[in-house]
C-alpha cells in the first residue's frame, strides 16, 4: 500500500509563486511515475503534469512555462513549483503515483488527499 501526503498549498496574490510537496510512502515494486492533476468546484479532475522514472516531463498547455515538476528520488517526494500564478489556477492539487506492486502485476494508481491553492487579485 502505498501513501501519498501533499503539502505545500495556500493563498497567493496573482504573479505569486507556491511549491506543492507530494509524499510517497509504503511499498512499490517499481514507481513507474509520478503527476498533479487539480479539480475546482463542479469541474472534472484535469491533468496538470507528470513525471517519470527517467526524470521526463509532461505539462498541460495551461501551465507550460510556469510550473514545473521535479521529485527527489532519495525522499520519495516529487514538487509542483508553481510560478506566475494565475487567478485560474485556483483549485484543490492532488498528486496521483503509478506502482507496480511486483514484477508482472497490473499498476495500481494511487491519489493524494489534495491541497487547495487560491490565488486572488
Amino acid at each position: 500500500q502505498v501513501q501519498l501526503v501533499e503539502s505545500g498549498g495556500g493563498s497567493v496574490q496573482a504573479g505569486g509563486s507556491l511549491r506543492l510537496a507530494c509524499a510517497a510512502s509504503g511499498y512499490c515494486y517499481r514507481r513507474v511515475d509520478m503527476s498533479w492533476y487539480r479539480q475546482g468546484p463542479g469541474k472534472e479532475r484535469e491533468f496538470v503534469s507528470v513525471i517519470d522514472s527517467a526524470g521526463s516531463t509532461t505539462y498541460a498547455d495551461s501551465v507550460k512555462g510556469r510550473f514545473t515538476i521535479s521529485q527527489d528520488y532519495a525522499k520519495n517526494t516529487a514538487y509542483l513549483q508553481m510560478n506566475s500564478l494565475k487567478i485560474e489556477d485556483t483549485d484543490m492539487y492532488y498528486c496521483k503515483t503509478t506502482c507496480i506492486p511486483s514484477p508482472g502485476r497490473r499498476p495500481i494508481y494511487y491519489w493524494g488527499q489534495g491541497t487547495q491553492v487560491t490565488v486572488s487579485s
